[in-house]
């Protein structure tokens, strides 16, 4: 973590101090505001291929949310979703793979990253972007998702009609949003309970959902399409603790392929993981 990086943790955690003394509700509020808000730069220029790339966008929540569009003339359509705080262009390798199968591809930037309108997103924002997506470009065959984007469509599946002969494909996904929710508190050093029983009461309040509802595990038993689940036994950012009660699951076409060593990122970038995606979609 860079000295600026550092400064600025150091001063959202005074303010979060400071509002935890003196208005709890309001300190709680700013700190979901603060959960949904990614902080990495966007992107200032295209990767060759999606200059190529045909640029539509959908309306989700009055945002204007960037879909990109590869070989119209596809025999399936694969969508590709990134995760918090990155965006389309990072799985460009990927692209090109899935045109180099003759697929359709597709790919969207989240509300509030890449060329997409909004500074803050939600995984219910996330999964409508998904879900219209689906509804103006579809139908989609296949799905490969990262990290955030793995819980968004965990959830925009549960909606979407789908097939069992669909294929679906998890990155080191967000599994559990408690877990999520729980590294922010001590990333902010927000320890006070009154102020987190208020963070919960936040979102349950916007979504009708308590936070555990926000579960891939729960998520799951709805999905009738075939699961690739990838995860690395190092990942720091959706621990793979998170995972190993899903390892002995009987589900029907659920299947793990666990590496070591790549962490959260690095894991997308990896040629067998790669290789085992494209033989697997």
């Amino acid at each position: 973590m860079h000295f600026s990086q550092k400064l600025t943790i150091w001063a959202i955690r005074l303010k979060f101090q400071w509002l935890t003394l003196t208005n709890k509700r309001k300190a709680a509020e700013k700190a979901f505001e603060l959960f949904c808000t990614p902080f990495t730069p966007r992107p200032r220029h295209e990767p060759s291929i999606f200059r190529d790339s045909d640029k539509r966008f959908i309306s989700v929540e009055d945002k204007q949310v960037r879909v990109y569009q590869w070989n119209p003339g596809g025999e399936k359509t694969v969508l590709i979703l990134h995760g918090f705080g990155s965006s389309a262009y990072k799985f460009q390798r990927y692209v090109q793979l899935f045109k180099q199968k003759n697929y359709r591809v597709l790919a969207i930037d989240a509300p509030a990253h890449g060329r997409s309108e909004g500074k803050t997103v939600n995984a219910v924002q996330y999964a409508a972007a998904i879900e219209q997506t689906v509804r103006q470009f579809g139908p989609v065959q296949g799905y490969l998702a990262h990290s955030f984007g793995g819980i968004a469509l965990a959830l925009a599946l549960e909606k979407i009609p789908h097939q069992p002969s669909d294929k679906v494909v998890f990155i080191a996904p967000a599994t559990e949003t408690t877990t999520a929710v729980a590294g922010a508190f001590d990333l902010l050093r927000l320890y006070n309970k009154e102020v987190q029983d208020l963070f919960y009461a936040h979102i349950e309040k916007l979504s009708g959902k308590p936070v555990a509802w926000f579960s891939i595990p729960r998520a799951l038993q709805q999905i009738q399409a075939q699961v690739l689940w990838c995860h690395d036994e190092s990942d720091r950012i959706t621990p793979f603790s998170d995972v190993k009660p899903l390892l002995e699951s009987t589900k029907p076409g659920l299947e793990f392929f666990i590496t070591r060593g790549l962490g959260h990122r690095k894991i997308y970038h990896d040629s067998a993981v790669k290789n085992k995606v494209s033989d697997f979609l």
